[in-house]
């Protein structure tokens, strides 16, 4: 757990949960969370907004502008029993070599593929290289990001082993 000075709530379309950061304070420590506790924090199991718009390498993984700037907020603290790790490199054949990482899972009886954003979970994944990686039960934060070709995209933001998990 950490502290972070706030100065004022900065909501922008559905992303209400954003606040500008206080340039003249650092962050401070202020504990450690049990893992045991996590599911407290979970938001009711229900669909991720809204489903039924996918990409070619995305499933449910994204939602139309139009849809997302009447939601009530951008994140989701979720737990699934199963997450699955997809590494590839999708358009070599447009020149694009880069490699992309996915989360594959099941929730709320919906199948979801959205890109990972975790930092600590996809540079790891990055380095072993093309593949897939069975991962078992995880908490993840799902995220709502900035408005990109009339949608916002569904990403898994953090990935969060649960109690007894390998990371």
């Amino acid at each position: 757990m950490i502290d972070i000075p706030l100065l004022n709530a900065q909501p922008d379309g559905c992303q209400r949960e954003n606040w500008l950061l206080d340039p003249e304070y650092y962050w401070t420590r202020a504990g450690r969370f049990p893992r045991s506790g996590l599911d407290q924090l979970l938001d009711p199991v229900d669909e991720l907004w809204f489903d039924g718009a996918s990409t070619r390498n995305g499933l449910n993984d994204h939602i139309p502008l139009s849809e997302a700037d009447s939601l009530e907020s951008s994140l989701r603290f979720v737990h699934v029993d199963r997450l699955k790790i997809s590494v590839s490199a999708p358009y070599t054949l447009f020149g694009d070599s880069n490699l992309r990482v996915k989360g594959e899972f099941r929730y709320a009886g919906k199948r979801y593929r959205l890109s990972v954003t975790d930092p600590v979970a996809e540079g790891p994944y990055r380095q072993k290289g093309d593949g897939e990686y069975q991962l078992g039960a995880r908490y993840m934060t799902i995220s709502l990001g900035e408005p990109w070709h009339e949608a916002r995209y569904k990403l898994i933001a953090a990935i969060i082993p649960g109690v007894g998990s390998v990371p």
